[in-house]
């Protein structure tokens, strides 16, 4: 019974006190303050290519930061990243967490169900009966399902629906679904409003506040974001600018927030493993460097395109 009143959502408090990322051509983002309650719903605002994603995923321990330091949920990063992507999930990421477009609706749910049994489950779990433990995973799919709002009837072919037939909307949802299944502290979605219309881009945002209001932080990029959300806007700048304020109504007030230029693209290679959520270890291999696609360059000249910030940040990581 207390590992079940463990597994339920609770929020996690995050702050951030003079944050930043350097890669080899510069500051993905820099001089990040705020702090979020629990059960926050916490916007990062800006234009792409601003290093939204990259705060994103230094928040949730996939990318090691350079200055300044952070907590989520009482873990201090970047020196308890693991411990970090432990109690946080993430929703779609480009580039981190997609989709696969050839997988069924029902295939995605039935995998991260088993990835979660596998790494996230007790002892007792593993030792239950195979009905138990399937009849078990149902049921945690079911929950995420509905937390998402995913109607599988609604879908063309139901359960056997193909990613790459799915509306914008419904992909997103079942992004969250995933990620809701492993009954995170923290949920972190990037390209929120992404080429929504206004009625989706409003069920979008009416997803994660009801979300936020069950309890679980939520982290949303966004172009544009609500007014009831605690903003943290990013900004393309040079280093000696002020910092802008973040706003928020009806959250508590961030002490600021600032964020140096990023001219490349916003979305991060995985830094850490291909699946986010599990509980491996913060890998020792974790270059100081790991940091955003297509920073601005020293001396005066800057990366012109994504492919060749794309390029030094696979090479920092080992990847390329």
């Amino acid at each position: 019974m207390g590992a079940e009143t463990e597994e339920q959502p609770h929020g996690a408090a995050v702050v951030a006190d003079g944050f930043g990322l350097k890669g080899p051509r510069g500051w993905a983002f820099r001089k990040v303050s705020f702090r979020a309650e629990p059960g926050t719903l916490v916007a990062i605002e800006g234009p792409s290519g601003s290093g939204r994603t990259c705060l994103l995923l230094a928040l949730t321990g996939r990318m090691r930061t350079k200055e300044g330091h952070a907590e989520v949920g009482g873990l201090a990063l970047p020196r308890k990243m693991a411990a970090v992507r432990r109690i946080t999930a993430l929703g779609q990421v480009p580039g981190v967490s997609e989709l696969d477009p050839a997988f069924t609706v029902a295939e995605h749910l039935r995998e991260r169900a088993l990835l979660q049994r596998r790494y996230d489950g007790s002892v007792r779990a593993l030792l239950r009966r195979p009905a138990e433990r399937a009849a078990a995973s149902r049921a945690r799919i079911d929950e995420a399902v509905a937390a998402a709002g995913l109607d599988l009837d609604a879908l063309p072919k139901g359960e056997r629906t193909s990613v790459r037939d799915l509306e914008r909307l419904e992909a997103l949802r079942l992004s969250i679904a995933l990620a809701l299944m492993g009954r995170p502290r923290l949920l972190a979605v990037d390209d929120t409003d992404l080429k929504l219309s206004d009625a989706d881009r409003a069920e979008a945002w009416a997803l994660l506040r009801s979300l936020a209001a069950s309890g679980t932080t939520v982290l949303a990029v966004c172009s544009e974001a609500p007014e009831d959300a605690l903003h943290i806007t990013t900004l393309a700048g040079d280093d000696t600018a002020e910092p802008p304020a973040a706003t928020a109504k009806d959250t508590a007030p961030a002490t600021g927030t600032r964020l140096a230029k990023d001219t490349g693209k916003d979305t991060a290679p995985d830094a850490t493993t291909a699946a986010e959520d599990t509980t491996a270890e913060d890998p020792a291999t974790a270059a100081e460097d790991t940091a955003a696609v297509g920073e601005t360059a020293t001396g005066g000249t800057t990366d012109t395109t994504t492919e060749e910030g794309a390029a030094d940040a696979l090479a920092e990581t080992g990847r390329a």
